[in-house]
């Protein structure tokens, strides 16, 4: 009796089994490719959800200068993360102790193989860090090898050994997916369909060009200018700000300045890198990069969803019912403390608009990924950007990048959401910082729950 039970769970066992294997196979049918993780990573940490919509950017007041730049635009934009507040000293110096760290470990690999880890195949330039290496005797070539971070005896003031930041270097990649685009799409059919009208063709023939020459490197330093503070300002004492602001803990939830363009980028893709291996050791997929916001994406988040007004609360007044004012900008001559800061304040001091971002107007400009162009004529109504990655020879022209939003020294007519301004991808200024956003994968966060894997079951 005992042996026909065994062998009845056994039977029903393999049964549970086939039927399973059959619901999950869809009896034959169309089922797509199963077991893929759904799983929707958290919210980045410290950003906000911006819902896609419209609006109407370049709207909401006069052309002050009478430039011509504010010429109005509706446009659409997807749904996507922004930073909760501007990117603060503490946040970005993660990323600097990072490539400290880095460039630290590298070295020591040149003199124990320990702190590195090397490819099966042995080559070296595939060779990855080994955080956890903790050597078990440290040696005098230790010591030597970590010495060349630090400046040289000679540049030491009062004879401080201080980390050298010229030395902090990181390295990173980008691919060219426009220019790819156009040398596959142009030239392939230039070649194979000359003297065709190619009005109506609609297919992308497949390309075997290479890749190579769309993906390019780049070699950034990433320690902040801290200098800026002297150069912005002439005929003012900002010694306190040169040595402190970036330095102090006291100022570890200020907004970092003095960072470039391509340091901000750079900044970007080293905390794409280091989220999306995390996510991967974890089980998760990979999320899209993190990267400055196009130009129509601030202008966007910066409304609030309060779309044909001049600043993020909406009103047309930079001071609330009661007189107060209620953001960082320059409200008279000379009286740069009237709002209660001279400086940049700690981020998240004003109130939030309506998507529960802060500082979008004042405090710091922030750098968009936008090359500068006089008028939104030329952009696209969907999710319009106009890039261009300047080399260093190019004319001084092509170097500017689109910086939004103002700042402190700024009067509240250049810090309303449609005021638009430039600076140059390689200058680094006391009143210019950043925020990241991250493109959502989908139209709504709340489609996840209603996927079309939740048919088979």
């Amino acid at each position: 009796m005992k042996m026909m039970k065994q062998h009845a769970s056994i039977v029903l066992a393999i049964v549970l089994m086939l039927m399973s294997c059959q619901r999950n196979s869809g009896y034959g049918q169309l089922t797509g490719v199963q077991d893929r993780n759904r799983t929707q990573a958290p919210i980045p940490h410290g950003m906000i959800y911006v819902p896609g919509g419209y609006a109407t950017i370049g709207s909401g007041g006069d052309d002050p200068s009478y430039s011509m730049i504010y010429t109005p635009k509706t446009v659409s934009i997807s749904a996507f993360y922004m930073d909760e507040t501007e990117i603060t000293n503490n946040q970005y110096r993660q990323f600097v102790n990072w490539v400290k760290d880095s460039i630290r470990l590298r070295l020591l690999g040149e003199v124990d193989e320990g702190f590195l880890i090397v490819d099966p195949d042995g080559e070296e330039d595939v060779a990855d860090l080994n955080w956890k290496y903790r050597p078990r005797r440290w040696t005098s070539e230790h010591e030597e090898a970590v010495d060349q971070l630090y400046t040289p005896s000679e540049e030491r003031y009062y004879r401080r050994k201080e980390i050298d930041t010229r030395k902090l270097n990181f390295e990173f990649f980008t691919f060219d997916y426009a220019g790819a685009a156009q040398k596959t799409w142009g030239e392939e059919l230039d070649n194979r369909y000359e003297g065709v009208n190619m009005g109506s063709f609609v297919n992308r023939p497949n390309s075997l060009r290479s890749r190579a020459g769309f993906i390019s490197k780049h070699v950034v330093n990433v320690y902040p200018d801290t200098l800026c503070w002297i150069v912005d300002f002439s005929y003012s004492y900002n010694d306190p700000m040169v040595r402190s602001y970036f330095s102090s803990p006291m100022y570890d939830h200020y907004p970092v300045v003095g960072v470039t363009w391509t340091q901000a980028r750079a900044f970007a893709k080293w905390r794409s890198i280091t989220h999306n291996n995390e996510l991967s050791r974890r089980g998760f997929p990979a999320l899209e990069e993190y990267r400055l916001p196009t130009e129509a994406e601030w202008e966007f988040a910066a409304r609030g969803g309060l779309d044909l007004n001049p600043f993020p609360w909406g009103g047309p007044y930079a001071m609330n019912m009661n007189g107060c004012l209620i953001g960082n900008f320059k409200p008279q001559r000379g009286k740069y403390a009237l709002d209660g800061g001279i400086y940049p304040v700690i981020v998240g001091h004003y109130a939030p608009n309506d998507y529960g971002l802060y500082d979008m107007m004042g405090n710091v400009a922030e750098w968009c990924i936008d090359a500068w162009q006089d008028a939104y004529e030329a952009l696209h109504d969907f999710n319009p950007v106009f890039t261009y990655d300047a080399k260093p020879d190019d004319p001084v022209a092509k170097q500017r990048k689109v910086i939004r939003g103002g700042s402190f020294k700024d009067f509240a007519e250049n810090t309303k959401v449609y005021a638009r301004h430039y600076e140059y991808q390689d200058t680094a200024k006391s009143y210019i910082g950043f925020r990241c956003v991250m493109s959502y994968l989908g139209r709504d966060r709340n489609d996840n729950a209603r996927t079309a894997s939740n048919i088979y079951r």
